[in-house]
C-alpha cells in the first residue's frame, strides 16, 4: 500500500480525538455513579435555571441515546439523554446546566453562537463537497487540477473554521453552567468539582475535534503544494 507521509497528520488528529473521547468517557462514568445530596434531577436543574433566569419558550425534551444532549437554538429545544433528563448524578447536573448555558447565550445574543449558527449551512455544503473536489483535483494532472483542489481546500477549511469557532461556545457555556448551579444552591463544592471535570473533560473532545481539523486542512495544503512543485 502506498504511504504517503502527510497520512501522519491524520493519524495524530486520529489518535487525539480517541484520547479526547475516552477521557470523556472515563470521566462521566465516574461522575454519573456519583448523586447529589439534593436529589434532584438534570430535567429539573434545567428548569430551575431557566425559570431564574426568565428564559419561558425553551422546551425541555427527554432524548435518546448517550451523551446525545444538546440545545437547539433554531426551535429553542433543549434535548437532554436519558441519562441526564433523569439523573440526579454530579455528571447529569452538569451537563444540564451545560445545555442550558446555550440556552442563556441566545437570550443574551451570544456573539460567536449567533457565527456558529449563521455558519451551519455554509460547513454542511463545504464538508460535503470538499472530499470530492480534492480527489477529483489529485486524478487531474494539470493546472486545472491545482485550482479544484484550492477549492476544495476551502470548503473544507470552513470546517475547521466552524470547530474552532465551536471551542468560545463550548468554554462559555461551561462557564455560566458552573455559576448558575453554584448560584441555584443545589451541588456542595465537591459536587460542584466533579460537574467541572466533566464539563473540562467534555470540552477537550472540542479542542481535540478542532485540532484534528486544523491538521487535515495542513494536510490539504502540503498536497496542494506538491502538486504545484
Amino acid at each position: 500500500m502506498y504511504w504517503d507521509p502527510t497520512y501522519i497528520l491524520v493519524i495524530i488528529g486520529a489518535l487525539l480525538s480517541m484520547a479526547a473521547s475516552a477521557n470523556i468517557q472515563r470521566t462521566y462514568a465516574k461522575w454519573r455513579k456519583v448523586p447529589t445530596q439534593r436529589g434532584i434531577t438534570g430535567a429539573e436543574i434545567a428548569a430551575q435555571i431557566l425559570r431564574r433566569n426568565q428564559v419561558a419558550n425553551v422546551q425541555i425534551v427527554r432524548n435518546q441515546g448517550h451523551l446525545t444532549d444538546n440545545f437547539d437554538p433554531r426551535n429553542m429545544q433543549l434535548n437532554l439523554s436519558e441519562n441526564v433528563h433523569d439523573s440526579t448524578s454530579v455528571a447529569a447536573l452538569g451537563v444540564a446546566a451545560h445545555e442550558v448555558g446555550h440556552a442563556l447565550q441566545k437570550k443574551t445574543a451570544y456573539g460567536p453562537l449567533k457565527l456558529r449558527t449563521l455558519m451551519v449551512p455554509a460547513v454542511n455544503i463545504g464538508s460535503w463537497i470538499s472530499v470530492p473536489l480534492i480527489l477529483v483535483g489529485l486524478l487531474i494532472q494539470s493546472n486545472t487540477g491545482v485550482l479544484i483542489m484550492h477549492i476544495g481546500m476551502i470548503a473544507f477549511g470552513l470546517t475547521a473554521v466552524f470547530a474552532l469557532i465551536t471551542l468560545p461556545v463550548e468554554f462559555d457555556a461551561s462557564r455560566r453552567a458552573i455559576a448558575a448551579l453554584r448560584e441555584e444552591g443545589v451541588m456542595s463544592e465537591n459536587e460542584l468539582v466533579g460537574a467541572r471535570k466533566v464539563l473540562n473533560a467534555a470540552a477537550l473532545t472540542y479542542v481535540a475535534s478542532a485540532m484534528a481539523a486544523i491538521l487535515s486542512l495542513l494536510r490539504i495544503y502540503l498536497l496542494i503544494q506538491r502538486r504545484r512543485d
